[in-house]
């Protein structure tokens, strides 16, 4: 029984360090990718069509999307629903704000995954070539353009915060003082990664 038990521990072990690891590597780089791809539209219709065409001009990008995004992607949100509805809260071992974190942290991550989904159907999945023209058509649907928001605002604070917790969960910052700094500047992040997500949303729609 004691061997059983610790088998699952580890295993359970092992899931959630690639879940926190699978987050950052290669999710979190590919929403980076993927906000930074979208802020061109800033420049206007044709530098964000340049950037996109030059990620479809890359070869194989079928497996690497399907290798390094899909996969990853679907493990992680699957596993952290998962995370979010058995884990239990830590009122004992953070303070209020964390605990507050926490549980943001789990339903930014529930929209995120909503959000992705509905994102990829309604553009790469769409059967249309992705361009500043189609992302314009879509957003300028008032109800389409706020659950982008939502969606950007979530997505953003979820991978920004969850560096916190990644940071911890693999010995970066072990002391209080670089917990509290790191919480500081993944907050600091989030602003900064929304405001560039949002801004993209409204250079789309305002088709500038």
């Amino acid at each position: 029984m004691a061997v059983a038990q610790a088998a699952q521990h580890n295993r359970e072990f092992f899931w959630r360090r690639l879940h926190t690891l699978s987050g950052v590597i290669p999710v979190g780089l590919f929403l980076l990718e993927h906000l930074f791809t979208n802020a061109t539209a800033l420049g206007g219709a044709a530098a964000f069509n340049e950037a996109v065409q030059a990620i479809q001009s890359l070869p194989l990008l079928h497996v690497i999307e399907f290798v390094f995004i899909f996969l990853p992607i679907t493990y992680h949100g699957v596993f952290g629903l998962y995370v979010a509805f058995v884990s239990g809260y830590n009122a004992n071992r953070y303070s209020f704000s964390r605990n507050v974190m926490f549980v943001l942290q789990r339903v930014t991550g529930i929209i995120t995954f909503v959000f992705i989904i509905f994102h990829l159907w309604t553009t790469r999945f769409s059967g249309n070539a992705p361009s500043f023209d189609m992302v314009h058509e879509l957003v300028t649907d008032n109800a389409y353009f706020a659950f982008m928001i939502v969606g950007v605002i979530a997505a953003t604070f979820h991978f920004s915060n969850g560096l916190w917790s990644f940071a911890i969960h693999w010995g970066i910052t072990v002391g209080r003082r670089a917990q509290r700094i790191t919480a500081w500047v993944t907050m600091i992040m989030f602003v900064v990664l929304a405001a560039v997500g949002v801004a993209s949303l409204i250079a789309f729609r305002m088709n500038v």
